[in-house]
């Protein structure tokens, strides 16, 4: 590592101008939360694992910024070189920066790397002290990293109809008359679970979620995907052609986005027809007369794009794709319940043999009674660990129809570890099952018709009357929060709360949000919507046909963890009365599988929350008994008979 910030250090010295800071980013060009192996920068020059978070390297010092999911876990893997800078607690990085970096220092950052709306707040941060942000050439990261993975040439699939609901051409025409609405005449696309969902293609440029590293361009007349045409099949490349979208070398995008900037990028493709969402050519350059705009989505659109067009007519704002993608077709709403029926088998399946596991290794008393241990002798390849079970799980998954692959990496943890939020086991250092430890598993699957996301936490021995009283809370917000009724127009930031009561009623809380949308065969990640306590939670209301996790938690650093989370779907409630004509919305519950009644303190649930926990365990049954064998049956009835207080 001390290496490593050397040789940055003397490149930063060497630059013209010379730098007094470098930022590292953890996103690749497409500002994506999962990166693919080259593109993980950050984590190279920091040793920090997490998913989220930003290194910044100056003359003397190193920080590194993250959230609250990663703040234990950062502690572990940053080295005494660097500084942990908890976000919500210490000074956000362009404060630090504009306080504590010298008058007139020079900032350099990949501008590939870092969206819009990041480089224009850290510049205005910047303007008291004369501060410059400088776009570097070259990525200094790169430079330094010997042993870079190299590209992937992995290849692009169409998506078919049956999976997507929607056609690529009614897409098309709705993106249009988006555009048209905000006098806009194209737009930059760099998502790149936009551009699989826009043009109805997968890959696997980025581990655990079926994207392709791509851009897009469509105007008012035409439309461009812009990839390694190596991974473009005879298959693909009819799709592209019936739909009118010409595909581009990857690189390309620079140069073809300073054409659309002076409005030359249409000139040799113009297409004289009215289909598929392309316009009639005299409509179209009546229209570009008039719509003069670049649409460009501050958040995820790069820096480096954004500074080859003219500012003054840029339209920054959201992409029209993120919302509409986060509203689900009726094909697509069919494709994640039956994606989580059978996800929910297989994590019940995953519950039978991990119980029989433990009781007959360990001498655990199992999932149903309460007891200590019994020790037992066994081999070491008896031994089970936090990355054998959690390859056991995968291997359940595997087994069900339209499997693909997970959704990201399994958060399985014993003990202390589940209270590192987001805890990544590794084979070398995992830690082994424990008969008399909490145990948490936070993992989902991608399937062709949907992607899922639950976790469960289970205990095979005794529970402390301090964890039951926990596990407790976190499930009364579960429920309450399942259970909301909410008038058109409520965002996630307002319904957060509802999720926390129970914890705070006891002075507990945690450091996560409490929800996030999820993909049909896209990232198990989906915005714009989300619940949470976070500001930007108040920027997009939830509406009918999204999708939402329901996953409260509370983690007790060095002891255990525990969270519990559903998929959730919006739908309209059938309320007695309609106050103010706003119309009411309610969740449906997708995801299914047991909650622990041995974990349970049934004493602290209201005769509702009872009512509540046996009508959706009634339905687990029901649901996934197709799916059981005759074992796996019992167990399930008796995981989900009902109880009283």
């Amino acid at each position: 590592m001390a290496e490593i910030l050397a040789a940055l250090r003397s490149l930063m010295a060497s630059h013209s101008p010379p730098l007094d800071a470098l930022v590292v980013p953890s996103e690749d060009y497409h500002q994506s939360e999962y990166v693919s192996a080259r593109d993980k920068r950050r984590e190279f020059v920091s040793g920090f694992t997490g998913s989220a978070g930003l290194a910044l390297i100056t003359k003397k010092e190193a920080r590194l910024w993250t959230d609250g999911r990663y703040f234990l876990q950062a502690t572990l893997e940053l080295s005494d070189q660097w500084q942990l800078m908890r976000i919500g607690e210490d000074p956000s990085v362009d404060a630090w920066m504009s306080d504590n970096l010298p008058r007139e220092a020079a900032v350099g950052v990949d501008p590939w790397c870092v969206s819009v709306d990041t480089a224009q707040r850290w510049e205005r941060a910047f303007a008291k002290k004369q501060q410059k942000l400088v776009q570097t050439s070259t990525n200094l990261v790169d430079e330094v990293w010997k042993n870079r993975p190299p590209a992937e040439i992995n290849p692009v699939i169409v998506h078919p109809l049956e999976f997507t609901g929607r056609s690529v051409a009614e897409k098309l025409k709705d993106l249009r008359e988006k555009l048209a609405k905000e006098k806009a005449r194209g737009i930059i696309i760099t998502a790149l679970d936009e551009v699989a969902w826009l043009y109805n293609i997968r890959g696997s440029d980025v581990s655990y979620c079926p994207v392709v590293h791509a851009f897009a361009i469509v105007t008012s007349n035409s439309a461009f995907l812009y990839v390694d045409k190596r991974k473009i099949s005879s298959e693909v490349s009819s799709s592209m052609q019936e739909n009118r979208i010409e595909v581009r070398e990857y690189d390309a995008v620079s140069s073809d986005v300073a054409l659309l900037a002076s409005n030359r990028l249409d000139q040799n493709t113009r297409v004289n027809s009215g289909q598929n969402g392309v316009c009639e050519n005299d409509t179209c350059e009546a229209e570009e007369n008039y719509n003069d705009l670049i649409w460009v989505d501050p958040g995820s659109g790069c820096y480096a794009l954004f500074s080859k067009l003219d500012a003054n007519k840029v339209l920054l704002q959201q992409s029209p794709l993120a919302l509409a993608k986060a509203l689900k077709n009726p094909v697509e709403l069919d494709g994640l319940r039956n994606a989580h029926i059978r996800d929910g088998a297989a994590v019940v399946q995953y519950l039978v043999w991990l119980d029989k596991q433990m009781q007959e290794i360990y001498g655990a008393s199992g999932y149903f009674l309460e007891g200590e241990g019994a020790s037992k002798k066994r081999l070491e390849t008896m031994k089970l660990t936090e990355v054998t079970v959690s390859d056991k799980l995968e291997g359940f998954r595997a087994s069900k129809e339209h499997f693909k692959g997970l959704s990201f990496p399994t958060i399985s943890s014993v003990g202390p570890n589940a209270a590192i939020i987001h805890y990544s086991p590794q084979a070398k250092t995992c830690a082994e099952l424990d008969p008399d430890s909490m145990y948490l598993f936070d993992s989902g699957a991608q399937y062709l018709d949907g992607t899922t996301d639950i976790t469960r936490t289970v205990h095979f021995g005794k529970p402390s009357a301090h964890e039951k009283a926990c596990y407790t809370s976190v499930l009364k917000g579960h429920i309450a929060l399942g259970n909301a009724r909410f008038p058109n127009g409520t965002n996630g930031h307002a319904l957060d709360i509802l999720a926390r009561i129970p914890l705070w009623k006891y002075g507990l809380d945690y450091r996560h949000g409490t929800g996030h949308g999820i993909g049909s065969y896209l990232n198990v990640h989906e915005g714009p919507h989300l619940i949470s306590f976070r500001p930007q939670a108040r920027n997009v209301p939830l509406q009918v046909s999204m999708t939402v996790t329901d996953e409260p938690g509370y983690y007790e650093d060095g002891s255990f963890g525990i969270r519990l989370e559903n998929v959730l779907v919006i739908n309209d409630a059938d309320t007695e009365f309609n106050f103010g004509d706003k119309g009411y919305l309610s969740f449906e519950h997708i995801t299914w599988a047991p909650y622990q009644i041995k974990l349970i303190d049934l004493s602290l649930l209201t005769p509702e929350e009872i009512e509540w926990v046996n009508t959706y365990h009634s339905k687990c049954r029901e649901i996934l008994a197709p799916y059981m064998d005759k074992n796996e049956m019992d167990w399930l009835e008796k995981a989900t008979a009902p109880v009283s207080a």
